[in-house]
């Protein structure tokens, strides 16, 4: 039997028409799965216009969406973690901390300093879950516990904005330490009668709900976030029962007294400046 091949001849107008999409044009929405205009999704702060999913943004980000323009001051930025322990697993730890910082977003997984929500002074932390998964460790914790005192020093609010896996392994108990470490501090902060607002993203687990995300004086969540301690395959393996629709999402733990109030994005600076009206008065 003979066999022939097709010789390739001139292209085709249909071949011709073909056009090279450049990447990173589209994004399909992990939630609805439609396949959206990525600069659409940009342009609406980062939530999916079709179904109202918020996708996880970088700490930069959420400061110049909640803050006032410029009002801006970092603390801080030069902390950075140290491999005491020599940690290694499949890479040393150094090697993590280099990789992430080499990504430019922060030295370390919150950014931490001082700004204005519609002209209220607020000392803020933000995680960055870019950073090791947002993972505490204890730069982590100590900037955090160090914004807590500004805001004690100062008589101003105190907001945290959480995007974590939890408490760093790398760093074994020093990184559990700063569960304790930052609620102490949240608690002198309390004893000042100045507010501690916890807003709750996707996703907030491990130590960093344990300790303080969920000791806000209001616990506010974006929809859909993922909050809890352990992971639901986790819980589902170890008590061997299938978990309720919708566990560990905000609109679980809403109902359940968990966190007070859902605030999608684009509504978070508005609700955030009217409940430190209500909460908040200067020493002035």
């Amino acid at each position: 039997m003979a066999w022939f091949r097709k010789a390739k001849g001139p292209a085709s107008p249909a071949d011709e028409k073909k056009v090279k999409v450049p990447e990173g044009l589209w994004t399909k929405c992990s939630n609805c799965g439609e396949v959206i205009i990525s600069k659409e999704i940009e342009n609406n702060l980062n939530v999916c216009p079709k179904c109202s999913f918020h996708f996880r943004i970088s700490a930069r980000k959420r400061l110049e969406i909640l803050l006032d323009d410029g009002s801006f001051t970092e603390h801080d930025s030069g902390m950075v973690s140290v491999d005491f322990l020599e940690f290694k697993d499949s890479k040393s730890y150094q090697d993590r901390i280099d990789v992430a910082v080499a990504k430019g977003g922060s030295k370390d997984a919150v950014i931490c300093g001082e700004g204005k929500i519609e002209g209220i002074p607020v000392d803020i932390s933000v995680f960055d879950f870019s950073f090791m998964g947002g993972s505490m460790g204890s730069v982590v914790g100590e900037k955090i516990t160090r914004s807590i005192e500004r805001g004690i020093n100062n008589h101003t609010p105190v907001i945290v904005i959480s995007a974590s896996g939890g408490a760093r392994m790398q760093e074994s108990i020093l990184s559990l330490m700063q569960m304790a470490k930052t609620s102490a501090a949240l608690a002198k902060l309390k004893a000042k009668g100045l507010p501690f607002l916890s807003i709750l993203t996707d996703p907030t687990t491990g130590g960093v709900t344990a300790s303080f995300a969920m000791l806000g004086d209001i616990n506010i969540a974006e929809p859909k976030a993922l909050v809890g301690f352990a992971g639901p395959r986790v819980i589902e393996q170890t008590i061997r029962q299938k978990l309720p629709e919708g566990f560990q999402r905000a609109e679980y733990l809403l109902d359940h007294g968990m966190v007070d109030i859902i605030v999608e994005r684009k509504d978070m600076r508005k609700t955030v400046a009217n409940l430190l009206s209500m909460l908040y008065r200067s020493a002035a």
